[in-house]
């Protein structure tokens, strides 16, 4: 601890996250590039003309939404982030790959977003929690410690004290005790 930084969090959250987002990397990943390395249409081509084609054809040109309920290949209204209703529905509404609608991958995100959510709160909690009982009670081994070293202390102030009482005995003794003013001596005179 002598650094005083915050660590990274490690337990027991932080693998099954890195397995979570690997298996879902996994899952997403190949049809996408399958999809983007399909072969690219030129971009000059419009998406309606793959109507009534498969969706296959329609999604090999990135600019484009396959309708499943009319079969209609669409431009993506790029001005918005979802196809409006009137376009077509999310649950029709093909974006990259056939296999997945608009309304699953709504739904899918929503998902692993609230659950890495819950994941980063939890872990903030529980760093605070450990941090805080650090912080309101020492534990046993730092008690023991500062009990010995106040220990020590007031032996070594007794033996202090009493090394100089001796001391003292052995000047008054000897004549060689000190007084308050040495030169009380040459103004009793």
């Amino acid at each position: 601890m002598g650094s005083g930084g915050a660590r990274a969090p490690t337990g027991r959250w932080a693998r099954p996250l890195g397995d979570a987002a690997l298996l879902l990397l996994l899952l997403l990943l190949p049809p996408l590039l399958l999809s983007a390395a399909a072969e690219p249409t030129p971009p000059g081509t419009a998406c309606s003309q793959n109507t009534n084609r498969t969706c296959e054809e329609c999604l090999k040109n990135v600019s484009c939404l396959w309708c499943n309920t009319d079969n209609a290949c669409l431009d993506y209204p790029v001005t918005r982030i979802l196809p409006p209703a009137s376009l077509c529905k999310l649950s029709s509404a093909r974006w990259g790959v056939c296999w997945v609608n608009f309304e699953a991958l709504i739904i899918a995100m929503s998902v692993i977003g609230g659950i890495f959510l819950l994941a980063i709160v939890t872990c903030c909690c529980c760093c605070c929690c450990r941090r805080k009982k650090r912080n309101r009670k020492p534990d046993r081994s730092e008690e023991k410690a500062m009990r010995e070293q106040e220990e020590r202390r007031v032996r070594q102030e007794e033996r202090r004290a009493e090394m100089k009482s001796r001391h003292d005995e052995i000047r008054k003794k000897y004549g060689l005790f000190k007084e308050e003013n040495p030169y009380a001596r040459f103004e009793n005179n």
